[in-house]
């Protein structure tokens, strides 16, 4: 069995909120899927302002909503230099027989995300 690397852990959370953008009617201006860059997502919606979408997958399938505060202050004052607006993309998946083990490929896995947050 093949354990996901952390890359393949972001991009399967990284499929799963660009499907549920594409459900909301966003169009993708830029996706950026590389660990550590951000934003993920860059969005577009005729008469919204541009939207910079951030996605953290973690482990954590009870609070993977979770995130560096101070970390998120910089990138805030980034996006309202770009008249942009910022959601939070707090993904957990973990295995589904037990989360102490690591997700493997094509093995069942939890997803843990309802929702975006809206930072600004």
């Amino acid at each position: 069995m093949h354990a996901l690397s952390k890359q393949e852990l972001h991009n399967l959370g990284m499929n799963i909120v660009g499907k549920k953008l594409q459900e909301m009617g966003y169009e993708f201006v830029a996706i950026n899927s590389e660990l550590k860059k951000h934003p993920q997502f860059v969005l577009y919606k005729k008469g919204e302002p541009t939207i910079f979408v951030l996605v953290k997958v973690t482990a954590n399938i009870q609070s993977p909503k979770e995130y560096d505060v101070l970390w998120m202050e910089t990138f805030k004052n980034h996006a309202v230099k770009q008249n942009a607006k910022v959601w939070f993309a707090g993904v957990g998946i973990a295995n589904a027989e037990s989360i102490d083990l690591p997700v493997f490929k094509d093995q069942p896995y939890y997803v843990a995300f309802d929702d975006f947050i809206e930072v600004i």
